[in-house]
Protein backbone atom coordinates (compact mmCIF):
# COMPACT_ATOMS: atom_id res chain seq x y z
CA UNK A 1 0.00 0.00 0.00
CA UNK A 2 1.35 3.47 -1.16
CA UNK A 3 2.15 5.66 1.79
CA UNK A 4 -0.13 8.19 0.03
CA UNK A 5 -3.04 6.38 1.08
CA UNK A 6 -4.02 8.50 4.29
CA UNK A 7 -5.10 5.02 6.32
CA UNK A 8 -1.54 3.96 6.28
CA UNK A 9 -0.31 7.37 8.02
CA UNK A 10 0.16 6.86 11.33
CA UNK A 11 -2.88 8.95 13.28
CA UNK A 12 -1.16 11.58 15.60
CA UNK A 13 -3.85 13.47 17.91
CA UNK A 14 -2.36 17.33 19.04
CA UNK A 15 -3.69 19.64 21.77
CA UNK A 16 -2.79 21.53 24.35
CA UNK A 17 -3.51 23.96 26.74
CA UNK A 18 -2.53 27.48 25.40
CA UNK A 19 -4.73 27.55 22.78
CA UNK A 20 -4.90 26.97 19.37
CA UNK A 21 -3.21 30.08 18.15
CA UNK A 22 -0.35 29.75 20.64
CA UNK A 23 3.30 29.36 19.06
CA UNK A 24 3.93 26.67 20.53
CA UNK A 25 1.37 24.26 19.07
CA UNK A 26 1.15 25.72 15.53
CA UNK A 27 4.87 24.92 16.00
CA UNK A 28 4.54 21.58 17.04
CA UNK A 29 2.02 21.20 14.08
CA UNK A 30 4.71 22.31 11.67
CA UNK A 31 7.68 19.83 12.81
CA UNK A 32 5.37 16.36 13.28
CA UNK A 33 3.73 16.78 9.89
CA UNK A 34 6.09 14.78 7.92
CA UNK A 35 5.59 11.92 10.61
CA UNK A 36 1.71 11.46 10.04
CA UNK A 37 -1.63 12.57 9.44
CA UNK A 38 -2.47 15.14 11.80
CA UNK A 39 -5.91 15.88 13.89
CA UNK A 40 -5.78 18.79 15.81
CA UNK A 41 -8.43 19.43 18.48
CA UNK A 42 -7.31 21.86 20.92
CA UNK A 43 -9.10 24.83 23.29
CA UNK A 44 -10.12 28.19 21.61
CA UNK A 45 -8.04 29.63 24.48
CA UNK A 46 -5.66 29.95 27.37
CA UNK A 47 -6.33 26.66 29.80
CA UNK A 48 -3.23 26.61 31.47
CA UNK A 49 -3.42 24.87 35.04
CA UNK A 50 -6.67 23.16 34.53
CA UNK A 51 -4.69 19.73 35.24
CA UNK A 52 -7.24 16.82 34.56
CA UNK A 53 -10.59 19.06 34.82
CA UNK A 54 -13.58 18.01 32.87
CA UNK A 55 -15.95 20.35 32.05
CA UNK A 56 -19.70 18.76 33.63
CA UNK A 57 -21.80 22.03 33.77
CA UNK A 58 -22.26 23.51 30.20
CA UNK A 59 -22.17 21.98 27.06
CA UNK A 60 -19.16 21.58 25.15
CA UNK A 61 -18.82 22.74 21.51
CA UNK A 62 -16.31 22.21 18.62
CA UNK A 63 -15.58 23.73 15.45
CA UNK A 64 -13.95 22.65 12.64
CA UNK A 65 -11.55 25.08 10.93
CA UNK A 66 -9.53 23.73 9.05
CA UNK A 67 -9.26 20.65 6.71
CA UNK A 68 -6.36 20.22 4.53
CA UNK A 69 -4.16 16.87 3.25
CA UNK A 70 -2.50 15.36 6.40
CA UNK A 71 -4.24 18.00 8.61
CA UNK A 72 -7.58 18.77 9.95
CA UNK A 73 -7.99 21.68 12.87
CA UNK A 74 -10.96 21.75 15.74
CA UNK A 75 -11.44 24.02 17.95
CA UNK A 76 -13.19 23.34 21.76
CA UNK A 77 -14.45 25.59 24.31
CA UNK A 78 -13.18 22.72 27.07
CA UNK A 79 -10.12 21.91 28.85
CA UNK A 80 -7.28 20.09 27.74
CA UNK A 81 -8.71 16.82 28.81
CA UNK A 82 -12.43 17.57 27.29
CA UNK A 83 -10.14 17.71 24.25
CA UNK A 84 -8.73 14.87 24.39
CA UNK A 85 -11.76 12.32 25.71
CA UNK A 86 -13.94 14.40 22.52
CA UNK A 87 -11.56 13.54 20.17
CA UNK A 88 -11.24 10.18 20.97
CA UNK A 89 -14.99 9.42 21.90
CA UNK A 90 -16.64 11.69 19.05
CA UNK A 91 -14.10 13.44 16.46
CA UNK A 92 -11.30 10.76 15.21
CA UNK A 93 -11.74 8.69 12.56
CA UNK A 94 -10.26 5.99 14.25
CA UNK A 95 -8.13 5.33 17.14
CA UNK A 96 -4.82 7.83 17.21
CA UNK A 97 -1.58 5.77 17.20
CA UNK A 98 0.10 8.56 19.74
CA UNK A 99 -1.52 11.63 21.26
CA UNK A 100 1.62 14.59 21.58
CA UNK A 101 0.26 17.67 24.20
CA UNK A 102 2.21 20.98 23.73
CA UNK A 103 4.18 22.22 22.99
CA UNK A 104 4.16 24.24 26.30
CA UNK A 105 4.66 27.91 27.03
CA UNK A 106 6.65 27.60 29.74
CA UNK A 107 8.10 24.35 32.16
CA UNK A 108 6.21 21.55 33.20
CA UNK A 109 8.69 20.15 35.44
CA UNK A 110 8.78 18.87 39.56
CA UNK A 111 5.31 19.43 41.13
CA UNK A 112 4.18 21.41 38.19
CA UNK A 113 3.33 18.55 36.91
CA UNK A 114 -0.26 17.80 38.76
CA UNK A 115 -1.74 21.70 37.58
CA UNK A 116 -0.31 21.22 33.96
CA UNK A 117 -2.96 21.10 31.91
CA UNK A 118 -0.35 20.36 28.96
CA UNK A 119 0.24 16.90 31.07
CA UNK A 120 -3.61 16.22 31.93
CA UNK A 121 -4.44 15.71 28.53
CA UNK A 122 -1.18 13.60 28.36
CA UNK A 123 -2.62 11.53 31.01
CA UNK A 124 -5.93 11.21 29.39
CA UNK A 125 -3.88 9.63 26.90
CA UNK A 126 -2.08 7.62 28.79
CA UNK A 127 -5.75 6.23 30.91
CA UNK A 128 -6.82 4.73 27.37
CA UNK A 129 -3.83 3.03 26.35
CA UNK A 130 -2.15 5.39 23.63
CA UNK A 131 1.40 6.33 23.38
CA UNK A 132 0.94 10.10 25.11
CA UNK A 133 3.87 12.84 25.20
CA UNK A 134 3.91 16.59 27.07
CA UNK A 135 6.29 18.58 25.27
CA UNK A 136 6.87 21.93 27.00
CA UNK A 137 9.85 24.97 26.52
CA UNK A 138 11.41 26.74 29.53
CA UNK A 139 10.10 29.89 28.07
CA UNK A 140 7.19 31.97 28.92
CA UNK A 141 6.83 33.96 26.41
CA UNK A 142 4.35 33.98 23.54
CA UNK A 143 6.99 34.82 20.87
CA UNK A 144 9.14 32.32 22.13
CA UNK A 145 12.01 30.78 19.90
CA UNK A 146 10.46 26.73 19.65
CA UNK A 147 13.48 25.76 17.02
CA UNK A 148 15.17 23.62 19.30
CA UNK A 149 12.04 22.36 21.02
CA UNK A 150 10.73 21.26 17.55
CA UNK A 151 13.93 19.51 16.54
CA UNK A 152 13.44 17.51 19.68
CA UNK A 153 9.86 16.83 19.68
CA UNK A 154 10.75 16.03 16.08
CA UNK A 155 13.04 12.82 16.88
CA UNK A 156 11.33 12.08 20.40
CA UNK A 157 8.04 11.49 19.13
CA UNK A 158 9.79 9.68 15.91
CA UNK A 159 11.30 7.63 18.44
CA UNK A 160 8.42 6.87 20.51
CA UNK A 161 6.11 6.08 17.92
CA UNK A 162 8.61 3.38 16.91
CA UNK A 163 9.28 1.79 20.09
CA UNK A 164 5.87 2.34 22.00
CA UNK A 165 5.65 3.29 25.40
CA UNK A 166 4.54 0.38 28.30
CA UNK A 167 1.02 1.06 28.66
CA UNK A 168 0.97 2.65 32.44
CA UNK A 169 2.96 5.26 31.60
CA UNK A 170 3.25 8.85 29.58
CA UNK A 171 6.30 10.83 29.21
CA UNK A 172 6.67 14.59 30.66
CA UNK A 173 9.51 16.20 28.44
CA UNK A 174 11.43 19.42 29.48
CA UNK A 175 13.43 21.44 27.12
CA UNK A 176 15.48 24.26 28.33
CA UNK A 177 15.59 27.21 26.10
CA UNK A 178 18.73 26.79 24.83
CA UNK A 179 19.87 27.16 20.84
CA UNK A 180 19.80 23.01 19.65
CA UNK A 181 24.13 23.10 19.81
CA UNK A 182 23.97 24.35 23.40
CA UNK A 183 22.06 21.05 24.59
CA UNK A 184 23.74 18.82 26.45
CA UNK A 185 22.18 15.67 25.52
CA UNK A 186 18.91 14.01 27.01
CA UNK A 187 18.48 13.27 30.46
CA UNK A 188 15.91 9.93 31.74
CA UNK A 189 14.99 11.59 35.00
CA UNK A 190 12.83 11.70 37.67
CA UNK A 191 10.47 14.46 38.87
CA UNK A 192 12.27 16.81 41.61
CA UNK A 193 11.01 16.98 44.69
CA UNK A 194 10.04 20.55 45.22
CA UNK A 195 7.00 23.25 45.71
CA UNK A 196 5.43 26.44 45.18
CA UNK A 197 5.74 29.08 47.68
CA UNK A 198 2.30 30.95 46.68
CA UNK A 199 1.42 33.95 47.31
CA UNK A 200 -2.03 36.14 46.64
CA UNK A 201 -1.68 39.99 45.87
CA UNK A 202 -4.98 41.54 47.29
CA UNK A 203 -6.07 44.39 44.78
CA UNK A 204 -9.40 46.40 44.28
CA UNK A 205 -10.94 46.67 40.82
CA UNK A 206 -12.41 49.83 39.44
CA UNK A 207 -15.70 49.27 41.34
CA UNK A 208 -13.38 49.05 44.42
CA UNK A 209 -14.16 45.30 44.98
CA UNK A 210 -11.55 43.09 46.72
CA UNK A 211 -9.57 40.53 44.55
CA UNK A 212 -6.83 38.46 45.02
CA UNK A 213 -4.23 37.38 41.93
CA UNK A 214 -1.86 34.15 42.05
CA UNK A 215 1.89 34.84 42.06
CA UNK A 216 4.51 32.47 43.64
CA UNK A 217 8.15 30.98 43.39
CA UNK A 218 8.89 27.72 43.00
CA UNK A 219 11.02 26.10 45.46
CA UNK A 220 13.61 23.39 44.38
CA UNK A 221 13.77 20.87 47.79
CA UNK A 222 17.16 18.94 45.79
CA UNK A 223 19.07 21.47 44.03
CA UNK A 224 22.62 18.90 44.27
CA UNK A 225 20.26 16.07 42.94
CA UNK A 226 21.39 15.06 39.78
CA UNK A 227 19.07 11.97 39.27
CA UNK A 228 16.05 15.15 38.35
CA UNK A 229 14.53 16.73 36.06
CA UNK A 230 15.60 20.24 37.67
CA UNK A 231 18.45 19.39 37.67
CA UNK A 232 18.73 18.51 33.88
CA UNK A 233 17.06 21.55 33.06
CA UNK A 234 19.45 23.69 34.72
CA UNK A 235 22.79 22.14 33.10
CA UNK A 236 21.08 22.51 29.61
CA UNK A 237 19.65 19.02 29.21
CA UNK A 238 16.20 18.07 28.35
CA UNK A 239 14.38 16.22 30.70
CA UNK A 240 12.10 13.07 30.17
CA UNK A 241 10.52 12.12 33.24
CA UNK A 242 7.89 8.74 32.72
CA UNK A 243 4.73 9.79 34.42
CA UNK A 244 2.06 6.70 36.21
CA UNK A 245 -1.73 7.39 35.94
CA UNK A 246 -1.69 4.97 39.47
CA UNK A 247 -0.61 7.54 42.21
CA UNK A 248 -0.57 4.46 44.90
CA UNK A 249 2.40 4.90 47.05
CA UNK A 250 2.96 1.21 47.10
CA UNK A 251 5.82 1.15 49.68
CA UNK A 252 4.10 2.62 52.35
CA UNK A 253 0.92 0.01 51.59
CA UNK A 254 1.72 -2.58 54.40
CA UNK A 255 2.81 0.07 57.19
CA UNK A 256 -0.94 1.45 56.70
CA UNK A 257 -1.99 -1.64 57.04
CA UNK A 258 -0.53 -1.92 60.48
CA UNK A 259 -2.97 0.80 61.81
CA UNK A 260 -6.32 0.13 63.35
CA UNK A 261 -8.05 2.74 62.00
CA UNK A 262 -11.87 2.00 63.41
CA UNK A 263 -10.34 2.42 67.12
CA UNK A 264 -11.38 5.65 68.44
Amino acid sequence: MSDSNPISKPLILITNDDGIIAKGIQSLISCLLPLGNLFVVAPDGPRSAQSSALTVTTPLRVKKIKEEDGLTEYICNGTPADCVKLALNQLCPRKPDIIVSGINHGMNSSISIIYSGTMGAALEGCVNGIPSIGFSLCNYDPRANFDTAMAYAYKITKKTMATGLPRTICLNVNIPDLPEDKIQGISICRQSEGYWAEEFVQRKDPSGKRYYWLTGQFINAEKQNSETDEWALENGFISIVPVKVDMTAYEHLDELKKIDYELE
